[in-house]
């Protein structure tokens, strides 16, 4: 079972993209799911996460402009990312906290990351 990651790209300041993070196999439950991203030279970063319930937390640097949603029922999260910026520019990385089985135990769960990059 792993985290599949989707969706970035080339676009200019000011536009917009969405992240999609799937599952590929099944899992027996996820609870809370997240994005991070990383530019180049610095640390990986949480930019937004949510709970299996629908509550969310976003990094001060995307308020506003970024929307993280969630399909329980697909084990996807979602990333829209509006009024985009040079300085998001970054490779996103999708993660999740879960379990194949309900006696396996929970882990962290990554998936293989997706560039985004913003033109000025």
């Amino acid at each position: 079972v792993q985290l599949q990651a989707s969706g970035g790209g080339l676009v200019q300041a000011g536009g917009s993209l969405r992240l999609t993070c799937g599952a590929i196999g099944t899992f027996w439950r996820i609870d809370d799911m997240a994005w991070y991203r990383q530019a180049p030279g610095k640390q990986r970063e949480l930019v937004a996460s949510i709970t299996r319930g629908g509550n969310t937390n976003y990094a001060d640097s995307v308020k506003g402009r970024f929307t993280i949603s969630r399909d329980n029922a697909k084990d996807t999260v979602y990333l829209q990312l509006d009024t985009l910026k040079p300085e998001d520019t970054a490779v996103y990385y999708c993660n999740g906290v879960g379990a194949r089985t309900s006696i396996s135990g929970t882990r962290n769960y990554w998936g293989q990351g997706t560039q985004v990059t913003v033109s000025s």
